[in-house]
């Protein structure tokens, strides 16, 4: 809480120069606007002397005095209607710069709330290796980087543990599925082998048979030939 305290009171203490200067920049510009405005109702009344001196010096006809008039007339609203123009900026200003002096003081009062823990810090100071205030929110800023770039830090070290963890488990998954694949190829050759042993034997068997029925008939057919010779004899 001190920590974020001391944060909070340089932050409002940044914010209240910044909003001492925006008052002061304000301040000059409302009164240049003010000084504009003065000097345009000094020229409207200088005017309105002149055209008022014109038409009284001037022996002209009351139709060039009409037309006078009715110029007259088109100034004086041409002239109402800035004047209304600047009132309503005028307006505009003080709305903003009473604004701006609200928020100011709000500021203000933030500040003097936080101005007990700049006496916490001077005493901090007092009793500490610390030469001033500035060393010390040097040290807690330091201090706060560091914790923030260890958290930073475990948190890249803890993702790349469990993306590790992730793809240990797919090769695992992966290779276990070779496995379940190898080991029934291999239960299917051993069924083949079976087959095939079981067909060596029955056509062993069947071989034997054959070669014994050739040679009986071998005999026979010697027998035979031996018959015939006899004949021929």
């Amino acid at each position: 809480e001190s920590q974020s305290s001391l944060i909070r009171l340089l932050k409002k203490k940044k914010e209240a120069r910044e909003m001492e200067n925006t008052l002061e920049e304000k301040d000059k510009a409302f009164e240049e606007r003010m000084k504009v405005i003065a000097d345009q109702w000094r020229d409207l009344h200088a005017k309105r002397a002149q055209l008022k001196a014109h038409v009284e010096r001037s022996g002209r006809t009351v139709q060039e005095r009409e037309e006078l008039r009715i110029q007259a007339l088109e100034i004086n609203s041409k002239q109402r209607e800035e004047t209304m123009k600047k009132d309503g900026e005028l307006l505009t200003a003080k709305m903003e710069l009473e604004a701006l002096r609200k928020k100011h003081q709000k500021l203000c009062k933030k500040v003097q709330k936080y101005s007990i823990f700049k006496e916490y810090l001077e005493d901090v100071v007092k009793v500490s290796q610390f030469e001033d205030i500035s060393e010390v929110t040097s040290r807690y800023k330091l201090l706060v980087r560091t914790q923030k770039d260890l958290l930073q830090s475990q948190q890249g070290h803890k993702q790349l543990t469990e993306q590790d963890k992730v793809f240990l488990e797919q090769y695992r998954a992966e290779k276990e599925a070779e496995i379940r694949q190898y080991k029934h190829e291999l239960v299917q050759l051993k069924l083949r082998f079976d087959q095939a042993q079981s067909d060596i034997s029955l056509w062993e068997a069947r071989w034997a048979d054959i070669q014994n029925k050739t040679s009986k008939k071998t005999r026979k057919l010697w027998t035979i030939k031996l018959a015939i010779h006899n004949l021929f004899q």
